[in-house]
């Protein structure tokens, strides 16, 4: 088997979880009679301080539907320019939500809070208003950088003066919490509303959730219907959901010291794009001999794949099946590759 360094979107269910799934206690969601799935919204809500949860099947539905509990159509939402709720959402919210966006400069996950204050436009005037204020966390192509907590803090004061919305697109916020220590419930508390992700590094299957205010996620339950993200005995997938935050948040440290063990052995090459903070080693090719397309070859024709994000962009990826084996292999390969 190649080693998989693409996504932590790769995994496989653990035996465990596997077993979990097998035993789950199922019924109607859409009824709102799935025991399973019932339990997890809860769960995650109180993980997070809030008062409900909607799980879905997409991370990216689950953002999109927490854009529109915010911007109405026609109303507009602020972004960094990475920001994967407009690079990797194939236009959904505009598409779906009738929104539109402006993004500031894509900077990771060092964020300026005043530049952000100074995109917002109010009502009036004839211009867009903004509606809402959305930042990633971890950021992915922010090379998995951690917004610091005082910089979301100063967001949250910039929301409430100019009485916009602020969401968390959570996908790794898991990476967050164990990177910095901060409680989830710290998080929570700063967000009107949250998506969370259950299939990248927890290792679950498929499955996100939407974490907001009980009237909030009602909305949202009418959204999800309508996007036909209806479920019937989700439960199954709710289990290993369950069995992912009981199993595996606190194993996402060994992900982070394999990815720093990687970026080690790639540094002296000059293509490491960022200091690695959790589970992505992001690469820059601009100097390079090679770009990112023949990296990607020269390393899969050696059994090690990685993702390309750009002709000199690409990405490391470190997950819950990458064994420390793997890892030095991988290390070794592509050392190997970047010194031909």
């Amino acid at each position: 088997m190649p080693i998989d360094l693409r996504s932590d979107t790769v995994t496989r269910p653990t035996p465990g979880m596997r077993e979990a799934m097998a035993a789950a206690e199922v019924g109607d969601d859409v009824y709102g009679e799935d025991p399973t799935v019932n339990a997890l919204e809860a769960e995650v809500a109180a993980l997070f301080g809030h008062e409900a949860a909607l799980f879905c099947p997409t991370g990216s539905m689950a953002n999109q539907i927490a854009l529109q509990l915010s911007v109405p159509p026609g109303a507009e939402l602020l972004c960094d320019a990475d920001a994967h709720v407009i690079t990797y959402e194939m236009g959904a919210a505009a598409a779906y939500g009738g929104i539109t966006s402006r993004t500031w400069p894509a900077v990771g996950a060092d964020v300026d809070p005043d530049v952000v204050a100074g995109m917002i436009r109010p009502d009036g005037y004839w211009a867009v208003p903004t509606r809402a204020i959305a930042v990633e966390q971890t950021h992915n192509r922010g090379g998995g950088g951690v917004i610091p907590l005082d910089t979301l803090r100063q967001l949250r004061r910039v929301a409430d003066e100019a009485q916009v919305a602020l969401h968390c697109d959570g996908a790794r916020i898991w990476h967050a919490h164990v990177a910095d220590g901060v409680p989830l419930a710290s998080y929570g508390a700063l967000f009107d509303t949250l998506s969370v992700c259950l299939s990248k590094g927890l290792g679950a299957p498929v499955g996100s959730l939407i974490v907001g205010a009980a009237d909030k996620i009602e909305r949202a339950r009418v959204i999800r219907k309508r996007m036909g993200g209806g479920m019937r005995q989700a439960g199954v997938l709710a289990a290993a959901g369950r069995y992912a935050l009981s199993h595996h948040i606190d194993r996402l440290a060994e992900d982070h010291a394999k990815a720093a063990r990687l970026a080690e052995a790639i540094a002296p090459f000059g293509v490491l794009a960022a200091p690695v903070r959790t589970n992505l080693v992001p690469l820059d090719l601009t100097k390079a001999p090679m770009d990112a397309h023949a990296l990607a070859a020269a390393a899969r024709a050696e059994g090690v794949l990685i993702s390309v994000l750009g002709p000199r962009t690409a990405r490391l990826v470190t997950h819950m099946d990458v064994t420390d084996t793997a890892v030095d292999q991988a290390a070794t390969t592509l050392t190997h590759i970047l010194r031909a």
